[in-house]
């Protein structure tokens, strides 16, 4: 069993920068899939970002590419989005989610285990 805990979210002027934290608990295999979705009010669950647990290429929609980075901490089991350049259409609750291996990144179906969600408010 997987356990996801995130943290990070808030309210933020465009242009600016948040980190979105989601904690793992429970047993994490190294070829499992790590992701990011969010989701804005009255819109389909959208694909951010995502890459394997233990590192190596991450995939980046479009829209934010250049703009939000993964990174992980192996010590505590926490893996990180950090989200720069911020703009209002970035506002949406995000979700962590982990995948079984050989999934389809961007599909959100293919993810098994979710985060609570993290409030991301972008304005001014």
């Amino acid at each position: 069993q997987v356990q996801l805990v995130e943290s990070g979210g808030g309210l933020v002027q465009p242009g600016g920068s948040l980190r979105l934290s989601c904690a793992a608990s429970g047993s994490i295999f190294g070829l499992r899939v790590m992701g990011w979705f969010r989701q804005a009010p009255g819109k389909e669950r959208e694909f951010v970002a995502a890459s394997r647990w233990s590192g190596g290429i991450t995939d980046y929609a479009d829209s934010v590419k250049g703009r939000f980075t993964m990174s992980k901490d192996n010590a505590k089991n926490t893996q990180y989005l950090q989200m720069n350049s911020l703009k209002p259409e970035d506002t949406a609750v995000y979700y962590c989610a982990i995948a079984p291996p050989g999934s389809t990144w961007s599909r959100s179906n293919a993810y098994d285990y979710w985060g609570q969600g993290a409030q991301v408010t972008v304005s001014s």
